[in-house]
C-alpha cells in the first residue's frame, strides 16, 4: 500500500514536467481519461443545450423553456428518453455490423482526444507523431457512417452513407495539406511574422501537438498570423474543412433530413441513434480542439509575448474567476425579469440557483492555487468554445449545398489552394537560401 501512495504521489512533484504517459504512470493517465471523458460528456450536453438556444434566438423564438429553468433541464430529459425508447433493429438488417457502426463512430472522436493537449502537462499523453495519430485516428469515423448505412439495408441511410464517403475523404485531402504547412512552420525558427532565421535551435520541425504549441510560443506568434496571409489561408482551409469532416451544415448531405430522412442513420433509434449524436458533438470539439493547438496558441493566453511578465499573468489569471461571475450576474439579471406569477416560482429558484453555483465557482477560481493551475486549459476551452459557436452561426446562417457544389468546393477549391499555400509556404521560408543559391547559379 505504502508503495502505491508514493507511486500515486509521484506525478505530483511540482519538478515533473511531462504528461502521465510520458511519465508511464498509469494511475493517473486512467484519472486523465476518466475527466477528458467525463468532461466531454458535460460539454455536449451543454452544447445541446446552447445549440437550441442560439438557433431560437438567431430566429426570434425562445427554445427550449419547459423543462428547467429557461430549459437547462432538457439535455438530461432527452437523454432520459432515448435511453428509453425501444431499440429497434430492421429485420433485414446486418444485425452485428448495424450494432458495431454506432461503436467505431464514438470510439473515433473520443480516441482524438489523447493526444489533445489542455496544457503543457494537461493531456493524457504526448506522442512524438501527435499530428498523424490525430489525422488517422478522426478519419475512422468515415468507417462508423459508411457501416451504419450499408448495415441498415434501406436506401436512405445507404446514399448517405456514400454522400459521407465521398464527403469525408475529399475534405481530409485538403486538411492534411493545410496541416503539413504548419508541421512545415515549425522547423522555421525564426521570430515573428516572417522570421526564418534559427533560434539556437536549428531546423528541426515536430509532429507532436504540445510541440507545436511551444513552437509558437518559441516563435512568438500564432501560427495563423505567421507568413501573412499564408497562415490565415491554412486557417481557413482547416476550417472549411472542418465543417465537412463533422457534417455539420451547410455540409451536412450525409443526414439531409429534407431529402434522406436523416441520411445513414435513418433507422437507428433509442440509445443507438445518441451514439451518432454523442459522436457527433465530440467530433466538432475534437476537430476545433485541433484548430486551435495548431494555429492559436493552444493554451497560451493572449499575447503571451507583447504582455509578459508577473504582472500581466497575474491580471490575465483572473480571468476564469471573472468569466463565471458574469454568467452568473447574467443568470441573477434574468431571474429578476422572470414573471412574477405561481407558475414560474419554481423556475425563478431554479435559475436562481443555477446563478449562484457558477457565482460560487467564480469565487473558487479566484483562490491563488486554484487560479494559477486552471489558466491552462481556461484559455483552451474558451478558444473551443468560440469555434462551436461558429458551428451554431453556420448552422443558422447557411443553406446546405448541393452534393455536386459540395465535391466542386472540396476538389477545385480547397485542394489547389492547399497545393499553393504548402509550395509557397516552403519558399517563403527557405527564401534566403533559394535567394543564395540563384545568386550562385548566376556567378560565372
Amino acid at each position: 500500500m505504502h508503495d502505491l501512495i508514493l507511486y500515486i504521489q509521484s506525478y505530483l512533484d511540482p519538478n515533473v514536467k511531462v504528461t502521465p504517459g510520458g511519465a508511464g504512470n498509469i494511475f493517473w493517465a486512467t484519472v486523465y481519461i476518466l475527466l477528458v471523458f467525463g468532461g466531454l460528456s458535460v460539454a455536449v450536453i451543454a452544447m445541446n443545450w446552447l445549440e437550441r438556444k442560439i438557433l431560437a434566438h438567431m430566429q426570434v423564438r425562445l427554445g427550449p423553456m419547459r423543462v428547467g429553468p429557461h430549459g437547462l433541464l432538457q439535455p438530461i430529459a432527452d437523454a432520459i428518453k432515448l435511453l428509453l425508447k425501444e431499440d429497434i433493429i430492421p429485420a433485414e438488417a446486418d444485425k452485428i455490423v448495424f450494432w458495431i457502426a454506432p461503436f467505431i463512430v464514438v470510439l473515433a472522436a473520443f480516441t482524438v482526444f489523447v493526444v489533445v493537449p489542455f496544457g503543457p502537462t494537461h493531456a493524457i499523453t504526448d506522442m512524438n507523431i501527435g499530428i498523424l495519430f490525430m489525422l488517422g485516428v478522426s478519419s475512422l469515423s468515415v468507417l462508423g457512417i459508411v457501416t451504419a448505412g450499408w448495415a441498415s439495408n434501406s436506401h436512405y441511410p445507404l446514399i448517405g452513407a456514400l454522400r459521407s464517403s465521398a464527403q469525408m475523404v475529399s475534405y481530409e485531402v485538403a486538411m492534411g495539406l493545410a496541416v503539413v504547412s504548419v508541421i512545415l512552420m515549425t522547423s522555421l525558427h525564426g521570430l515573428g511574422f516572417y522570421g526564418v532565421g534559427g533560434a539556437g535551435t536549428g531546423d528541426t520541425g515536430t509532429l507532436s501537438m504540445i510541440g507545436i504549441v511551444q513552437m509558437q510560443q518559441e516563435q512568438h506568434i500564432w501560427f495563423i498570423f505567421k507568413f501573412f496571409p499564408l497562415g490565415l489561408i491554412g486557417f481557413v482551409i482547416f476550417a472549411i474543412a472542418m465543417v465537412a469532416e463533422t457534417n455539420r451544415a451547410p455540409f451536412d448531405l450525409p443526414e439531409a433530413e429534407s431529402e434522406l430522412t436523416a441520411g445513414f442513420h435513418t433507422e437507428y433509434s433509442g440509445f443507438r441513434w445518441s451514439l451518432f449524436f454523442l459522436a457527433e458533438y465530440s467530433a466538432m470539439i475534437a476537430v476545433s480542439s485541433i484548430a486551435v493547438t495548431l494555429w492559436l496558441g493552444g493554451w497560451w493566453r493572449p499575447f503571451p509575448n507583447w504582455l509578459s511578465g508577473s504582472t500581466w499573468d497575474s491580471i490575465f489569471s483572473f480571468f476564469p474567476g471573472v468569466t463565471f461571475l458574469l454568467l452568473a450576474a447574467i443568470c441573477f439579471y434574468n431571474t429578476a425579469r422572470m414573471p412574477k406569477h405561481p407558475l414560474f416560482k419554481i423556475q425563478t429558484m431554479g435559475l436562481a440557483g443555477f446563478g449562484a453555483v457558477l457565482g460560487l465557482i467564480g469565487l473558487v477560481l479566484f483562490l491563488e492555487p486554484v487560479r494559477v493551475r486552471v489558466g491552462d486549459i481556461f484559455w483552451f476551452a474558451a478558444k473551443v468554445a468560440g469555434f462551436m459557436y461558429l458551428y451554431i452561426w453556420y448552422r443558422g446562417t447557411f443553406p446546405r449545398y448541393r452534393f455536386d457544389q459540395l465535391m466542386k468546393v472540396g476538389w477545385k477549391i480547397l485542394l489547389p489552394m492547399g497545393l499553393a499555400l504548402l509550395i509557397l509556404t516552403a519558399v517563403v521560408g527557405m527564401r534566403a537560401d533559394l535567394w543564395a543559391q540563384l545568386r550562385g547559379m548566376g556567378r560565372p
